[in-house]
């Protein structure tokens, strides 16, 4: 099945807009909808595969996304860590799903909406206005080599443009924003559900001395600002300290960091680079904030001093470090 090539399609125009390019390239296109239980979401991407005349397959992955990033979703948040789910999903199920439909119908090839370049074995950043290679950085290079990414070169304002010339209906569904499998209510609501006997409110800090109480540590994540100011500053989460159930305030200049790290550190071309190196570091899903670092590896982490200060590194969050353009791996901020 050398021109068949198994597609990742959600509702969402960026998947519809990939099978049409990939159809043009003369490739026979299955459409695999990962299911997490969202029928609305199945109902979508069933139109969008009939839109754009292409193979349909259902696959149900709610056990695995269980497993995987529910759970470590709900016990990170619990040791008053902040998780990146996105970026595990990828690795752990989203690519790992499709593999399995491709390798047991034969097919070579996996592809996925996301704006990232590939050239070669290496990954580099997507347009600018819409570059998503931060959610792709703990990939293994396996999962790489087999993959396609058909929007890495266009901006989204052009993939939309591109759907209603294709008169898809979806050109102008708004993005998704939310972890997929929180669909009611935010993720503190979602966590009460999981969690029921969740330690109660505790001391907030600052400068050692308690000034408020908080109503549970899975509600703040470090450098959020907090609720209630401290004379006429702005008041901002430094620590969350679970084994205390305390949280530690800070003003904003306090919240940048020169110096964090990293563990379970991973490279896309499996062999990191020596045992020190020059990067740049993007500590969250945001583009404007990238500064230069020095990488020192440690065992399967590594210890990074930025030269410019970081604002507020979450531990439980996703870090992806870069050779310019070139994604080179990421871990978890430690």
């Amino acid at each position: 099945m050398n021109d068949w090539i198994v597609l990742g399609l959600s509702d969402g125009v960026d998947s519809a807009v990939c099978a049409a390019l990939l159809k043009r390239q003369g490739l026979r296109v299955l459409g695999v909808f990962l299911d997490t239980g969202n029928p609305e979401a199945l109902d979508g991407a069933m139109r969008n595969a009939r839109e754009a005349g292409i193979d349909f397959e259902r696959v149900d992955i709610e056990a695995c996304l269980e497993k995987e990033i529910c759970l470590p979703f709900l016990q990170e948040y619990l040791r008053g860590r902040t998780p990146m789910p996105c970026t595990l999903c990828n690795h752990r199920v989203k690519l790992p799903g499709l593999l399995e439909v491709a390798d047991r119908l034969g097919i070579k090839e996996v592809a996925t909406g996301h704006y990232v370049r590939r050239l070669g074995d290496d990954l580099y950043m997507g347009h600018e206005s819409c570059d998503q290679s931060y959610m792709l950085c703990l990939l293994s290079p396996s999962q790489v080599k087999r993959l396609i990414l058909p929007l890495g070169a266009y901006p989204k304002a052009q993939v939309r443009q591109m759907a209603r010339e294709l008169g898809l209906s979806c050109a102008d569904k708004p993005d998704s924003r939310e972890n997929c499998f929180i669909r009611e209510g935010d993720y503190a609501s979602w966590i009460e559900k999981r969690a029921p006997a969740l330690p109660g409110g505790g001391d907030v800090l600052y400068q050692g001395k308690v000034i408020g109480r908080h109503e549970g540590l899975y509600r703040w994540t470090v450098g959020q600002r907090w609720k209630d100011d401290i004379g006429p500053r702005r008041a901002y989460v430094k620590r969350i300290d679970a084994a205390s159930n305390t949280i530690e305030l800070c003003l904003w200049e306090e919240l940048f960091t020169t110096e964090l790290r990293l563990e379970r550190l991973s490279f896309l071309c499996g062999q990191p680079p020596a045992g020190e190196f020059d990067a740049l570091i993007r500590a969250r899903h945001t583009r404007w904030e990238q500064p230069a670092c020095r990488v020192t590896l440690t065992g399967d982490g590594a210890v990074v001093h930025t030269l410019t200060p970081l604002r507020a590194p979450a531990p439980g969050q996703t870090a992806a470090l870069y050779d310019g353009q070139r994604l080179l791996g990421g871990g978890t901020i430690a």
